[in-house]
């Protein structure tokens, strides 16, 4: 049996109908055509549906969209305007961290949490903070040298 949600997704308030046991990710992607949200293990794991849950970094793969009644999401398509996504697919783009792009989505919202919660974390923590979010293409050393350009740069404009 279906129940009502609302959600407000990247930025726009959205009533619907969903069965109890639709996850966010398929909600976001079948419902709102918001295909950006890739769905990799389903299970949590690797990352690649990472998106912002009322401003927090959360797995849409393992997370009902039901639960999120009255949340405020935003996927990688709501970020449009944010001035450190852009300067973080700047660096992606300039340090060579993405191949097949599948995992990128995720692992840019992670990298933006990092830069906005870690301003100071160097690569041993920039490390730590991505072992959530895997990739099979880069080895990794773009996405920390991206993430490490962002950080000196916002170091710099303090």
């Amino acid at each position: 049996m279906k129940r009502p949600v609302a959600i407000t997704v990247n930025g726009q308030r959205v009533e619907a109908e969903v069965e109890p046991r639709t996850h966010l990710a398929d909600f976001l992607r079948e419902a709102r055509g918001l295909t950006g949200t890739n769905l990799g293990c389903e299970h949590g794991v690797c990352g690649a549906c990472t998106l912002e849950i009322d401003g927090a970094p959360a797995r849409s793969c393992i997370t009902y969209a039901v639960a999120c009644d009255g949340a405020s999401v935003r996927s990688i398509e709501g970020f449009g305007d944010d001035q450190v996504m852009a300067q973080l697919r700047e660096a992606f783009t300039a340090e060579h961290a993405l191949q097949c792009g599948y995992c990128t989505p995720g692992m840019l919202v992670t990298a933006r949490d990092i830069v906005m919660r870690l301003p100071d974390a160097d690569e041993a923590r920039i490390r730590k903070e991505l072992a959530g979010n895997l990739c099979r293409c880069t080895g990794y050393m773009g996405i920390v040298s991206a993430i490490q350009r962002v950080l000196r740069a916002r170091q710099g404009s303090r």
